[in-house]
């Protein structure tokens, strides 16, 4: 568990599936990040325990539930990816629209790469983004990272990839 000043990072659970499925969603993710096809509970939980708890248990890190610290409530997810078209681990986020714009992104995404630098000991992360997503673009250059180049995922697509040094020599 990571905490903020105004913020708790928890490893996700099939508990969380009625979030996660609100948030697989939500039209930002569907936009930006692309339709999952979890439609139902079951399916949420399955995504949880195939995505997040299948990356805890094989490569000790993945995805954080975000929630505020005051009312415990679930705005989004940060945390960490290790994706097999990519060299470094990588760093991802999403917040349900109602969060957007309020310096959760930069107050979880900043404890992440704090947690990759200190706990994980990396010495270099990197984000992805869809190229029209200004959201993220904005959020990773205000954490400090920079364009380096476009990729392209398994998926297909061509993503924005930015990189960022984090070692604490």
């Amino acid at each position: 568990m990571l905490e903020t000043e105004r913020l708790v990072l928890e490893k996700l659970t099939v508990e969380d599936a009625p979030f996660m499925l609100e948030l697989l969603n939500s039209p930002l993710w569907l936009q930006f990040i692309g339709d999952r096809k979890v439609r139902t509970l079951d399916d949420a939980r399955q995504y949880i325990l195939n995505g997040a708890i299948k990356s805890y248990e094989q490569i000790g890190f993945g995805p954080f539930l975000v929630k505020l610290k005051s009312e415990r409530t679930p705005i989004g997810m940060c945390g960490l990816f290790k994706r097999d078209t990519l060299e470094d681990m990588d760093i991802g986020f999403a917040f349900l629209p109602d969060s957007i714009g309020k310096g959760y992104g930069f107050e979880a995404a900043t404890a992440v790469v704090v947690y990759a630098r200190d706990v994980l000991k990396a010495s270099r992360i990197v984000g992805i983004t869809n190229q029209d997503n200004q959201n993220s673009i904005h959020l990773l250059e205000k954490l400090g990272f920079c364009f380096e180049r476009k990729v392209h995922l398994t998926t297909g697509d061509e993503v924005f990839l930015f990189g960022m040094s984090i070692s604490n020599s």
